[in-house]
């Protein structure tokens, strides 16, 4: 019989590096725990919530184990590219994904952003919008272009601007567990480096072609500035494979629509071509938003985009 451990200490992880994680206990202070052989092959990632026993000094040279790991209420997951199934998952617990776009140099991508919503549908946390450089020339235009795409999603926003406060995005980062993504060169690291004053996140460029050069180089959890919610900085992605999410799974961030698939037919793909799809129905007999439906299956379709 495997030990209770009863007396373990809880605390959740903000850190992994080769097989060593750093984790922020419940009671204060932070440790360096190693997995313990009893968790088998289970991986431990960022936001994870851990039970903890050993050497919890958080003294240099120091090393917990981790016994336990906590049932997770979100998980986000990507798959090595859209037509590997092999799921990863790179954060848990989150409550939200914010999705960081410039609004120029470089200009929005509606394909990064689509692909990030089905992520977020998928693992059942909230989106956040943030537009950053809303101070350069051909902001106004851009951000009226990008709300008009995303008109019927009902998608929260904030923009930013490195002249004022971020008293807005702040607010609604405010006691959550959020995720920042978003590719190089929109000003992710320049948010990360003003919310949590200390974090040294490094800042990278844009190239002359309009495409950032990566800077981060690994997901790690930091305290909001006042203690009132954490960031996990995602390192800059070129790809984000989505193979493992349904259908069906998009569907559930789609609640108006999701009525219509009772009255589809046995392994009903959704998509415009398919025969007697209910979604199509629902929308005919004006029970649903033709636009609503008509973004569910861009959403849909962006799955299999090798290019965000």
């Amino acid at each position: 019989m495997r030990p209770r451990h009863a007396d373990a200490a809880g605390g959740f992880v903000v850190g992994v590096d080769r097989g060593r994680y750093t984790c922020v206990l419940d009671e204060g202070g932070t440790v360096t725990a190693m997995r313990a052989r009893e968790l088998g092959r289970k991986s431990v990632v960022v936001g994870d919530r851990v039970a903890m026993v050993g050497d919890l000094s958080g003294a240099a040279g120091s090393l917990a184990r981790i016994v336990r790991i906590e049932p997770r209420r979100s998980v986000l997951r990507r798959t090595a590219d859209d037509d590997d199934n092999t799921e990863r998952v790179i954060v848990a617990n989150a409550d939200q994904l914010v999705i960081v776009s410039s609004l120029q140099d470089p200009p929005p991508r509606t394909g990064f952003i689509d692909r990030c919503l089905v992520a977020a549908y998928d693992a059942d946390i909230e989106p956040l919008l943030c537009l950053t450089k809303a101070d350069l020339p051909a902001a106004d235009e851009a951000r009226a272009e990008l709300l008009d795409y995303y008109a019927d999603l009902d998608l929260p926003r904030v923009d930013t601007r490195p002249d004022r406060p971020l008293t807005e995005l702040v607010d609604r980062l405010a006691g959550q567990l959020s995720v920042l993504v978003g590719h190089s060169g929109v000003g992710k690291s320049t948010l990360v480096n003003r919310l949590v004053p200390g974090a040294d996140r490094a800042v990278g460029v844009v190239s002359a072609i309009g495409k950032g050069r990566h800077t981060s180089t690994s997901a790690v959890v930091l305290p909001l500035a006042g203690g009132d919610g954490w960031l996990v900085d995602t390192p800059g992605v070129r790809s984000f494979g989505l193979a493992h999410v349904s259908a069906e799974s998009l569907l559930s961030g789609f609640p108006d629509l999701a009525e219509g698939a009772a009255e589809c037919p046995s392994g009903c793909s959704h998509d415009p071509d398919a025969l007697d799809c209910g979604l199509d129905a629902l929308v005919a007999a004006g029970r649903a938003s033709a636009r609503r439906l008509a973004s569910y299956r861009r959403l849909l379709a962006s799955r299999s985009g090798a290019e965000w």
